[in-house]
C-alpha cells in the first residue's frame, strides 16, 4: 500500500512532536545498583506512555512492578486470525553522558555547515564527526544544545512506534492483525530483558533501536565482561624498596598490554576489540572493567584466554599481588537464532522498500534486546530508529527518519495481514 500524502504529513508531524516531549523526560539508567529499573525516572516516563496508550484503543495494558509495559492493540476487522507481532524499544537512555533536562533544538534545512551547540561553544557537528550527514543536506536536524545527550537512542524507537499506534486509530483503511506493543527499561546497562515477561510477547517482535535510516539487523556482538580486581600491599613510599606491591600501579602495567590495534577507536565492522570502560583504586586494591566484543564466540574466547595468561605472569612477576578474574557473557550474537527465519528478515526488508528507503543489511557494532529475546525463542530483528552519533553529545536525527521508521511499521503490519 502506498501510504497517502495525508498520512505522510501525519507521521512527520506526529513523530516528531513525540519526539520532542519525550526526550525531556530524563530515563537514563544507573549501573551502580541492582533494582530493576534502575531509575525512578524510567517508571514516571513508563505512566506518561500508558495513559498515552489508553487513548488509542490498546487494551490489556500494564506497567508491571519493574517498569516494563505491554499493551495490545485488537485487530482490524476481517484480520483475526493473523500471525500477532510486537514492537519494542527501551525507555532508558545511556548513562555515558547526562541525560537530565534535555532541551532539543530543531536546525531547519540543514545546510551543510557546522552545527554549532549554544550550551558549549567549543562543540560542533560536521560532516567529519558523521559522514551520514551529507545525505541530510536540506532537510530538518534535531539535536541538543550540547550540554547532554539527545536521546534518540531509544526515544526515537518510542515515537515512532506510537506514532504509528496513532496512525492506526486516525486512519482506519490502514490494515493490521493484532499488534502487542512492548518498552523495556535498562537496555543501555545490559538488563533489558531480565525481568520480561515473555508469556506476554508473540512469538515474533522487531525492536526499533537502529541507527541510520534504511539499516536492517540481525546479527550484533557476542559480549562479555571482565572484572579484574588487584589486591596488593601499600607501604610507606620513602621506606617501600622491596616490599610495596602497589596495585593500581600495576593495574596500569597490566592494561598496557592489551593491543592497541584491538581497541573500539581502531576497529570496525567484523573486527573485535578489548574496551577498557572503568578503572579505580589507589595502592592496596584496584578493580578495572573490560568489555570485550566480537562477532565470533572463538574470538572472544582467544582474548580471555589472553587476559588470563597475562594474569598468570603476573602473579608470577609479583609473588604477593593477589588478581581477581571473573569473566561474564552478557549477550549472544542473535544471528545465530535468526539466520534460519528468513521470512522475518524478508518482510521487514520489504516493509523498508515499501518506504521508500534502500535497505542496508547492517551488523550492529553492540547489542539489543532482540539478542536474548531471539535467544528465548522469538526472533527479534533489529530495524533502524533514524539517530546517530547515539550516547554522545554530538547526537542527531533528521526528522524524516522519525517519519519513515513510523512508515516502515505500517507497512510491516500490513504485511503480515497477507501471511
Amino acid at each position: 500500500m502506498i501510504l497517502s500524502k495525508e498520512i505522510q504529513n501525519f507521521l512527520l508531524d506526529n513523530a516528531v512532536e513525540r519526539f520532542l516531549r519525550y526526550v525531556k523526560n530524563w530515563t537514563t539508567s544507573d549501573e551502580n545498583t541492582e533494582n530493576i529499573p534502575s531509575t525512578q525516572g524510567q517508571i514516571e516516563f513508563g505512566k506518561l506512555l500508558v495513559e498515552e496508550l489508553k487513548s488509542l484503543n490498546y487494551e490489556n495494558i500494564i506497567q508491571d512492578e519493574f517498569g516494563y509495559i505491554y499493551a495490545n492493540l485488537p485487530p482490524s476487522q476481517g484480520f483475526e486470525n493473523v500471525k500477532k507481532v510486537g514492537f519494542i524499544a527501551h525507555l532508558d537512555t545511556s548513562p555515558a553522558v547526562s541525560g537530565k533536562d534535555v532541551k532539543p533544538v530543531i536546525h531547519k534545512n540543514y545546510n551543510g555547515t557546522a552545527i554549532k551547540f549554544s550550551q558549549d561553544n567549543d562543540l560542533e557537528l560536521n560532516i567529519n564527526d558523521s559522514l551520514q550527514l551529507e545525505k541530510y543536506i536540506g532537510l530538518d536536524i534535531i539535536t541538543s544544545q550540547g550540554d547532554t545527550l539527545l536521546g534518540a537512542d531509544d526515544k526515537a524507537g518510542i515515537a515512532e512506534i506510537m506514532t504509528a499506534c496513532a496512525a492506526w486509530k486516525k486512519f482506519p483503511e490502514l490494515k493490521h492483525g493484532p499488534i502487542v506493543v512492548c518498552f523495556f527499561p535498562d537496555e543501555e546497562i545490559g538488563r533489558g530483558t531480565k525481568k520480561v515477561n515473555i508469556e506476554k510477547l508473540p512469538k515474533i517482535c522487531y525492536t526499533l533501536d537502529g541507527s541510520e535510516m534504511g539499516e536492517l539487523e540481525s546479527e550484533c556482538f557476542d559480549a562479555w565482561k571482565a572484572l579484574i580486581k588487584f589486591k596488593g600491599l601499600s607501604v610507606h613510599p620513602g621506606y617501600a624498596k622491596n616490599l610495596m606491591f602497589n596495585a593500581i600501579h600495576i593495574a596500569c602495567r597490566f592494561l598496557s598490554e592489551i593491543p592497541e590495534s584491538e581497541s573500539p577507536e581502531h576497529t570496525e565492522e567484523r573486527e573485535g576489540f578489548y574496551h577498557l570502560s572503568n578503572l579505580q583504586g589507589r595502592e592496596e586494591e584496584a578493580t578495572a572493567t573490560l568489555i570485550i566484543r566480537d562477532f565470533e564466540l572463538k574470538n572472544n574466547k582467544r582474548r580471555m584466554d589472553y587476559i588470563t595468561s597475562l594474569k598468570n605472569a603476573y602473579q608470577i612477576r609479583y609473588p604477593s599481588l593477589k588478581i581477581g578474574l571473573d569473566f561474564q557473557h552478557q549477550y549472544e550474537n542473535m544471528y545465530d537464532y535468526l539466520k534460519k527465519e528468513h521470512k522475518i528478515i524478508d518482510l521487514a526488508e520489504k516493509a523498508i522498500e515499501l518506504a521508500g528507503i534502500e535497505v542496508n543489511i547492517h551488523l550492529i557494532r553492540g547489542g539489543t534486546d532482540g539478542s536474548h529475546l531471539s535467544a528465548m525463542g522469538i526472533p527479534t530483528p533489529n530495524i533502524f530508529t533514524g539517530g546517530l552519533l547515539f550516547h554522545s553529545k554530538k547526537e542527531y536525527i533528521p526528522t524524516l527518519s522519525l517519519q519513515k521508521a513510523a512508515e516502515v511499521v505500517i507497512h510491516l503490519a500490513e504485511l503480515f495481514t497477507k501471511e
